[in-house]
């Protein structure tokens, strides 16, 4: 089975469509680490296609406010803006189906999936130490996880702890084979908002049976999505920082 694992779409709809051209004919099944919504100008769009498509979805912190279910008071000016916005764009049933979203961590058959880290789903985990922390957590070899907006990752081998590097700027994919005794914690990146230095959108697939995760990038039109923003009055900084990757 070859999955397509997402995470951090943030209503940036033009990005998840470049991802889904890209990925196109590579994968049998979607699921996706969370934060479906926030920032960007597309959140019903998002919702929606994530309903009908994806089967496994988690919560992401964006997800939890827009909903109701935390309120504004950890978020910055600008995320607490955007999120203010997008609960004016959603319909009821939506805002009701990112309530309902799972909370991670989720065992599934191959791999967890969580946004933040299996202790604390709005937990950053950036560094080897922080990830370190994780490790005892697993049932399984493989986790995929968000909240970062980081492509690459960690791994856990003879009690020492690696990284796992974002796909260089220069290429569009990198794979790497599961090497047995080796825990895995893998972040594909944002699709919807970047914030490793490179504007590509970001997205992993996983195929079950040869042992294998490609982390993969692709370009998609920016400025698209950074002149709906401006025209949403959503605020600009967010435009900017698209093109930034930051």
């Amino acid at each position: 089975m070859q999955y397509l694992i997402l995470s951090d779409i943030h209503a940036n709809w033009a990005a998840l469509q470049a991802v889904l051209t890209d990925a196109a004919g590579d994968y049998q099944e979607i699921v996706c680490c969370g934060d479906l919504v926030g920032y960007n100008p597309k959140p019903s769009e998002v919702v929606e296609w994530t309903r009908a498509n994806c089967a496994r979805v988690i919560r992401g912190n964006h997800d939890k406010v827009v909903s109701g279910i935390e309120n504004l008071e950890w978020f910055n000016e600008t995320a607490k803006a955007a999120a203010v916005w997008t609960m004016q764009q959603l319909r009821d049933e939506q805002l009701r189906y990112l309530r309902e979203l799972e909370r991670g961590p989720v065992k599934l058959e191959h791999f967890h999936l969580w946004h933040g880290s299996p202790v604390d789903e709005d937990e950053y985990v950036t560094t080897r130490r922080e990830a370190s922390r994780c490790f005892a957590s697993f049932e399984l070899s493989l986790a995929f996880f968000g909240h970062t907006h980081l492509q690459g990752g960690f791994f856990f081998k003879r009690r020492r702890t690696g990284s796992i590097n974002q796909v260089p700027r220069e290429e569009q994919e990198v794979t790497f084979e599961l090497e047995p005794d080796t825990l895995y914690m893998v972040n594909p990146g944002a699709v919807g908002q970047p914030r490793d230095e490179d504007p590509r959108a970001a997205y992993a697939i996983y195929d079950s049976e040869q042992k294998t995760v490609s982390l993969r990038r692709v370009e998609y039109p920016i400025s698209e999505t950074a002149d709906e923003i401006m025209k949403a009055r959503l605020p600009g900084v967010l435009a900017l920082r698209l093109f930034q990757g930051m």
